[in-house]
């Protein structure tokens, strides 16, 4: 049981003591009449009693039911609240307390399943004589006679087989568990750990289940209906066989007619009313299983296997339904359309992979891995890393910037230049060969020169580079060699999106994530990643940067990504087309976009960021930003220059 229940305990012994005051009420067996029937039984059994309770010493101690919890179901949610998944392991169980379960489900189990559960006190004998009667006339076990804390124990530490020692065992441990729990107690464990069929474990999920509705709001009928269930459930389920279940109704009604405990005009009504039977729910496949996934494995990092499988734990992820819905349309759209312009050739092979996120947060807002998660699981967005090509350059260029010697005014030299490798000698070369001579920083890196790039990385140092990515979030290997300003590493599109975000929030930065906050059922937090964000940028540099890779889309290698508002962004292309990128920004949006072969082969000849992905990110980012006002980025007079 929860910790709470030592506080709720007080409260309903006062409050919802009723059910036993309504009990005891209706009751019309006399004190004279049960003390008999009771001394008869309990002749014929004490003395047994007596030798299993001495037999039983290494049964298990039912004493930790005084602090158990129930395994839960965990649940996912988008930022609005929206169901997302629904994790658990063999059980898909919801706790509720005691007094969030209808008066009539309490009524109609207890009815049902132990009418005397409020008198005895863990067996009751005559039920027990008369099982045993029963079983001896027919030479086999055919009526179990277990008040509801036998069954309670039996689920929970014995074996389902039906014999005479597991009866026994029931019997004693029944008898401890009521030395130690209130009776209102056991009922609540009860109602939450009986199994109502088709992995319902628990009244709450069953409920929702069978009805679509919460335990505290079922009424005579549907409750009658579900108690009906408890024997064999999933025989007498509506979903099964509504007649049956509807037969299994109505005797629990008129079970409960007989104790008095409704009238049977109220039985009469409750067997007419008709019942809107819900769906199963235990085997729903999650949305957007590209972001459940993800959340599932960082769940697991944070707290374990089994604590997402059994914790009852409370998602809420930085993800809109729709707006994810929107990004993996447009990332199939745009799948087939490559395919059929030839940029790949085999339809599986060939793959897009998008990641967004919110600048001023670092939330991920959108995590599409592929064209299709039914073709293939892995999700590109978080764990392909592939080289990004010159879409790495900016930062390299803001390290430069960064360090005080240069602005995008500066003039570098696009000439030819050798570096030995330890190989020989590396020559960088740019696109399509040529030079440009003197050329500022700005017109290098709108036109994605290579040789001014690799001539900064070496004149700034290149573990520089690396530890200004290490600060925007990279975790991939980086290794300094020449070519790094080239993009000669592997990273993943997330990255590039979570490091870009950074340089559309003027230098802040948090830890991206897809996880806002998580609780456990009763509300008590376990993980807030609500933002917090660090400045650790030199903010003069990031402008710089953000005004230079304007013009990187304005009138760069970037045009077919313009939005008619302001945007930063780069295009990358690596040898042979392996890889191309377009990874770019707006105050309110940082998006990375990769296309390629999920074997490394080439596209199709003359693929480039310019001309194949930055129409896929314009696609995305005109739909995403509806409605978003046309912000413009910070200028670098509003900061010192370093």
């Amino acid at each position: 049981m929860s910790s709470t229940n030592a506080i709720r305990r007080q409260r309903r012994l006062e409050s919802s003591s009723g059910l036993f005051d309504f009990i005891q009420s209706v009751s019309k067996v006399t004190a004279g009449t049960l003390l008999g029937t009771t001394m008869l039984a309990s002749s014929v059994v004490a003395g047994g009693l007596v030798g299993l309770a001495v037999s039983f010493r290494n049964l298990p101690d039912v004493r930790v039911l005084q602090n158990y919890v129930p395994t839960e179901t965990t649940h996912i949610y988008d930022i609005n609240g929206k169901p997302l998944a629904s994790l658990h392991d063999e059980a898909n169980r919801e706790v509720v307390s005691l007094d969030e379960i209808s008066p009539d489900l309490k009524r109609a189990v207890l009815a049902i399943e132990d009418s005397n559960f409020y008198y005895h006190k863990g067996i009751y004998p005559t039920g027990i004589v008369r099982a045993f009667v029963a079983n001896l006339e027919s030479g086999e076990t055919v009526e179990g006679g277990s008040t509801l804390t036998m069954q309670l124990v039996k689920n929970l530490f014995l074996s389902p087989n039906r014999t005479i020692s597991r009866k026994a065992a029931e019997a004693v441990m029944a008898i401890r568990l009521e030395q130690i729990l209130e009776k209102d107690e056991i009922l609540e464990l009860y109602l939450n750990q009986v199994y109502w069929g088709h992995n319902l474990y628990g009244v709450e999920t069953a409920s929702q289940s069978y009805f679509n509705k919460p335990a505290s709001e079922l009424n005579l009928a549907e409750a009658a209906l579900m108690a009906g269930l408890i024997p064999a459930p999933e025989d007498y389920s509506p979903f099964a066989n509504y007649q049956l279940a509807k037969r299994r109704q109505a005797i629990v009604l008129d079970r409960m007619a007989e104790l008095k405990w409704i009238t049977p005009q109220e039985a009469a009504e409750a067997k007419k009313q008709p019942l809107l039977v819900g769906t199963i729910t235990s085997f729903r496949t999650s949305q957007l299983p590209y972001v459940t996934e993800a959340v599932v494995q960082e769940l697991t990092k944070q707290f374990g296997r089994d604590a997402v499988l059994k914790g009852g734990m409370r998602v809420q992820t930085s993800i809109d339904l729709n707006f994810q819905r929107m990004a993996e349309r447009t990332v199939s759209e745009w799948h087939d359309r490559l395919y059929y312009r030839g940029i790949y050739r085999d339809r599986t092979n060939g793959q897009i992979a998008l990641a967004a996120v919110d600048p001023t947060t670092h939330f991920i807002k959108a995590m599409v891995g592929g064209s299709d998660y039914k073709t293939s699981q892995y999700n590109r967005a978080i764990q392909a890393r592939r080289q990004p090509g010159s879409s790495f350059k900016p930062f390299v260029y803001y390290t430069a910037f960064a360090s005080g010697k240069y602005g995008p005014d500066s003039v570098v030299n696009d000439t030819p230049v050798s570096y030995p490798d330890g190989y020989g000698y590396y020559s960088p070369r740019n696109y399509g060969g040529g030079f440009s001579g003197a050329v500022s920083i700005r017109s290098a890196l709108q036109s994605s020169l290579n040789i001014p790039a690799v001539k900064i990385g070496q004149a700034v140092g290149l573990n520089q580079v690396i530890e200004v990515c290490r600060i925007l979030g990279f975790t991939s290997p980086i290794e300094p060699v020449i070519s790094l300003p080239l993009g000669s590493v592997d990273v993943t599109p997330m990255e590039m999106a979570g490091a870009f975000a950074t340089f559309a929030n003027d230098g802040w930065h948090s830890d991206p994530t897809v996880i806002v906050q998580v609780t456990d059922s009763q509300g008590n937090v376990l993980l807030d990643n609500r933002p917090k964000p660090r400045l650790v940028l030199n903010q003069w540099a990031v402008a710089s940067l953000n005004s230079v890779l304007q013009g990187v889309i304005t009138s760069g290698t970037g045009t077919r990504a313009r939005l008619g508002r302001p945007a930063a962004g780069k295009t990358g292309t690596t040898s042979s087309e392996r890889d191309v990128w377009f990874a770019g920004y707006t105050p309110h949006l940082s998006t990375a976009v990769w296309v390629g072969n999920d074997d490394y082969t080439p596209l199709s000849a003359g693929a480039t960021g310019g001309t194949v992905v930055a129409p896929i990110w314009r696609d995305f980012m005109s739909q995403a930003l509806v409605g978003k006002p046309e912000t413009g980025f910070t200028s670098p007079s509003q900061f010192e220059a370093p």
